[in-house]
């Protein structure tokens, strides 16, 4: 080819280029036109409701340091119930997630029914289980552990049996070449590969644990949220601005250390 040809080929794939971005812009831009004309609702929704923002943003300061001694008991208590869901999932999920897995278990009569499980439990709001278990136990931690448990359970495993999928082969065919059963094969071929990745998703799942559960609180389920709940129903605004506060800075908190935690183990 010669070089003369070479800046028109440049031409034409920098304008099919164009023209691909033009059309993803256009139907992204058809598409919300047309979700705002059916649900009569737009952004510029925001603009007619500045006023409302304006008052409750006007109510919300200063807020009530003093009762930053109250709210802390609570915000323990979510920390524990995320520990204590992400835990409980996280052992759960091991031996689900490695029935899920298609190349350690080829016979679809395994893997299937167990990923249609996970899959079913993965469509249920954890908000939903949350008044499931509510109406079941009652008010309090209990319902908001166990509806996290099934939450985090459906999530982890799904992360994990795809990792697992993933994997190289080549030392899990060595130890069954060699005669090594499956615990043998899981032990000392799966684990150390995935080992890293597991853990980087228990920490993403304790994140989203933790941010779940002040919604969960809102149904009975336990929790800062509960309290969250309750001083909202009751119009206390700068409470509420101190429990948004101190949620916000233990988010933040929790989210570096576990950031920095995946950055050595990946």
């Amino acid at each position: 080819m010669s070089k003369t040809n070479q800046p028109t080929l440049q031409g034409i794939s920098s304008n099919k280029t164009k023209l691909r971005i033009s059309a993803i812009f256009i139907i992204i831009v058809g598409f919300y036109l047309f979700t705002s004309i059916k649900t009569e609702s737009s952004l510029l929704d925001l603009w007619s409701g500045k006023n409302g923002f304006i008052n409750i943003a006007k109510s919300l300061f200063p807020p009530h340091w003093s009762y930053a001694s109250t709210v802390m008991p609570q915000l323990i208590e979510t920390l524990h119930m995320a520990i204590i869901a992400t835990t409980v999932a996280a052992l759960i999920s091991i031996p689900i997630s490695l029935l899920s897995a298609a190349n350690l278990f080829p016979n679809p009569f395994i893997h299937l029914p167990v990923r249609f499980i996970m899959n079913v439990l993965r469509t249920i709001p954890d908000i939903l289980l949350a008044l499931i278990f509510v109406g079941i136990f009652g008010v309090g931690v209990f319902p908001g552990i166990m509806a996290l448990i099934i939450f985090s359970l459906g999530l982890l495993a799904k992360l994990l049996y795809e990792t697992i999928e993933s994997i190289d082969m080549n030392p899990i065919e060595a130890i069954r070449a060699s005669g090594g059963n499956t615990m043998q094969v899981i032990a000392y071929a799966v684990i150390p590969q995935v080992l890293p990745q597991f853990v980087s998703f228990g920490l993403y799942v304790f994140e989203v644990n933790v941010r779940a559960s002040l919604v969960l609180g809102f149904v009975g389920a336990g929790g800062i949220g509960l309290l969250l709940n309750q001083q909202v129903s009751w119009a206390n605004y700068p409470n509420v601005m101190t429990i948004i506060i101190i949620i916000f800075i233990s988010v933040v908190i929790i989210d570096y250390i576990s950031n920095k935690i995946r950055e050595r183990l990946i």
